[in-house]
């Protein structure tokens, strides 16, 4: 907004001052990410910038790091031939490889669950019939209040608890999702509900704050037209609340992609997921791998915002609201 002419001298400083405080707020948030950028480019293992990265040489950068995704923890010699079959085995046994499967496939089936899961909670919050509404909010949203590592802890020992025996009827049919003791932990499906219930509080807050600027005397329209519940949300609720379902489902999945906490607390030693990688690798051997995924996923995020902003606009759009 460019200042007015009567604006004072004050006013002047002010608007200028205030600038560049956005200005230094701005680059106090995003500069960690910047140079993490650069580094996972360095030729040499060192978390540092060097005098040839400095000098903008283009010896002092490499892809050796991005290389090493696909390396480690195969058998194969360095200098293998990469065809058909060398790409194969890094499908099935490079670690970061893995660790990615793994985090896809988690937060996939998370996603899912808390999409479904908080869409419902949330448009029986959004009626005003509902009863203590405001309490039960609280409650379905205080997992984005509580540490996270309160939480693991909870559900640790409320997992190792549901346990099934495995030679029941049961047990037999649940048993390829459930540890050998027929437990929750250790197994991927306790990973998928942990991720899961941390996911749905951000879907109960897109799609709620989407169901403000509903209009309900469309429900009402369709079932005077005859229109059964399922085919007035299916033709009706679902077209509107679309955008705020899929950005809130976005947000879970970042969520589940990114958590370890849970992952440590709830999953096996041989269930890897990114961030369980990462934080091995800080652990054991601090490597500049590890900036070449935390550069990919920081791609993968703003790939993921933009996605929210342009939905967030798409919404704005369908409700008569002119995008700021």
């Amino acid at each position: 907004m460019a200042l007015p002419a009567y604006a004072t001298p004050l006013e002047r400083i002010w608007h200028y001052t205030y600038k560049a405080i956005c200005v230094a707020v701005f680059i106090f948030l995003i500069a960690p990410i910047l140079m993490v950028i650069p580094l996972s480019f360095n030729v040499e293992p060192y978390f540092s910038f060097t005098q040839k990265m400095l000098a903008l040489d283009p010896t002092g950068y490499s892809l050796r790091w991005y290389d090493l995704l696909l390396t480690f923890g195969l058998n194969a010699p360095d200098d293998a031939v990469r065809d058909s079959s060398w790409w194969n085995q890094v499908w099935r046994e490079a670690t970061w490889v893995r660790a990615a499967k793994s985090s896809l496939w988690v937060g996939l089936w998370a996603t899912i669950l808390a999409t479904v899961l908080g869409t419902i909670a949330a448009l029986g919050l959004s009626r005003p019939e509902m009863p203590y509404r405001r309490t039960i909010m609280a409650i379905l949203i205080s997992p984005m209040i509580v540490p996270v590592i309160i939480i693991a802890t909870g559900i640790f020992f409320a997992y190792s608890a549901a346990c099934i025996p495995t030679e029941s009827a049961l047990g037999s049919i649940v048993a390829p999702f459930l540890s050998h003791k027929g437990c929750l932990t250790n197994s991927y499906l306790g990973i998928i509900l942990a991720h899961a219930m941390l996911g749905i509080p951000f879907v109960i807050i897109t799609v709620t704050a989407t169901l403000i600027g509903f209009d309900q005397s469309l429900i009402r329209a369709s079932a005077s037209l005859g229109a059964s519940p399922p085919r007035t949300f299916f033709k009706v609720i679902m077209p509107l609340i679309l955008p705020g379902i899929i950005s809130g489902a976005l947000f879970a999945f970042v969520t589940s992609f990114d958590e370890v906490v849970a992952v440590l607390y709830v999953a096996s030693n041989d269930q890897q997921t990114i961030p369980r990688q990462m934080w091995n690798g800080i652990r054991e051997a601090i490597s500049p791998a590890i900036l070449s995924v935390a550069t990919i996923l920081v791609i993968m995020s703003i790939c993921l915002l933009t996605t929210v902003e342009l939905l967030r606009r798409r919404s704005e759009r369908l409700r008569g609201i002119k995008p700021t």
